[in-house]
């Protein structure tokens, strides 16, 4: 069954009006919240994201909902490695807690943005150029490798050099004023270091989507679902910056479980690549009829373990390292 147009429109609609409230309330009234209003707008995002599936099992099918639920865990965990990246972000430019929250939310607009246009640009090539599957697969199954050996302290020296390179050219002030980017200081114009932060975010929310965009297009090809699933992940982002705060830092194997999700779907790509191969130096232009096609089902239950090992095993380990330490955890 095909998902009604009116459905999309609608929810579209929707789910830009939740944004712009998040916004404006950002904006509006910066804060540092608690852990319970993080908590309470968490739920909220995931209630509604469930109902949302609810609706597509409805007025759709059961595969629509399973490939939106499965796109949106997947959405979620690779935000939570974006979490930590904006963790540091936040930390090396010392930007005042009462303001990260409108520094983030212009960091999840440029995010959404980005997957936009990486969404449109993904779903043509995937009409036109059924080859493109091959090449996702292999930069996912790479991008696995890379999260798995790759320290996040290796990331922050190569970002260090554009920041200290920006600081050489542009005039910048040391003190944020809020998300403002330009201030008057002596009678001339000056930069806020909020300029710098927006670049950092930017750059890593490009780098994130190059990641994303591929793995969720190796669980559903509907460009409405994709961008979906994108949406409700990246709402929730903000309140789960303030709920884990530096434990996410903590979390170990958290790139474990995220370099395992990204290979499974980098390997389901291939599979699926071949399955409905039309490159004739590959069987002759035919498809291979060995290779499987991983059911939706199965795609989510591995993300959901993937995901749960890898944050209980970072948990008994940061029991154990309290036990030897004396101290608590958090």
């Amino acid at each position: 069954m095909q998902i009604p147009v009116w459905f999309e429109f609608t929810s579209f609609g929707v789910l830009l009006l939740i944004l712009a409230a998040d916004i404006f309330l950002a904006f509006r009234r910066p804060h540092i919240p608690s852990t319970r209003e993080s908590a309470i707008w968490i739920a909220f995002y995931v209630l509604l994201a469930l109902i949302f599936a609810g609706l597509l099992f409805v007025l759709g099918d059961a595969d629509h909902a399973g490939q939106f639920v499965a796109g949106w865990l997947t959405e979620y965990s690779l935000s939570i490695d974006n979490l930590f990246v904006f963790l540091l972000i936040m930390g090396r430019f010392s930007v005042p807690r009462k303001y990260q929250q409108e520094i983030l939310m212009v960091g999840i607009v440029l995010a959404l943005i980005l997957r936009g246009v990486f969404i449109l640009l993904g779903a043509q090539l995937i009409e036109h150029f059924s080859w493109i599957f091959y090449l996702f697969g292999l930069f996912l199954v790479y991008t696995a490798v890379n999260q798995a050996v790759t320290s996040h302290d290796e990331e922050k020296e190569t970002e260090n050099r554009l920041i200290r390179l920006l600081r050489r050219r542009i005039a910048i002030t040391d003190t944020f004023e809020g998300a403002k980017l330009r201030t008057t200081v002596d009678g001339r114009r000056l930069f806020t270091p909020a300029l710098i932060v927006f670049i950092a975010l930017g750059t890593t929310d490009l780098v994130f989507a190059l990641d994303s965009i591929p793995a969720i297009f190796g669980i559903t090809t509907n460009a409405f679902l994709v961008f979906a699933a994108n949406v409700f992940a990246l709402m929730g982002l903000r309140q789960l910056y303030f709920l884990l705060g530096d434990l996410v830092e903590k979390l170990v194997y958290l790139k474990y479980g995220i370099a395992a999700i990204l290979g499974f779907i980098g390997v389901k790509l291939f599979f699926h690549a071949l399955h409905g191969n039309e490159l004739p130096f590959i069987n002759g232009g035919h498809g291979v009829q060995w290779a499987p096609e991983i059911s939706t089902p199965v795609s989510l239950a591995v993300i959901v373990l993937a995901m749960s090992v890898a944050v209980v095993a970072s948990v008994i380990r940061l029991r154990l390292d309290a036990r030897r330490t004396g101290s608590m955890v958090p």
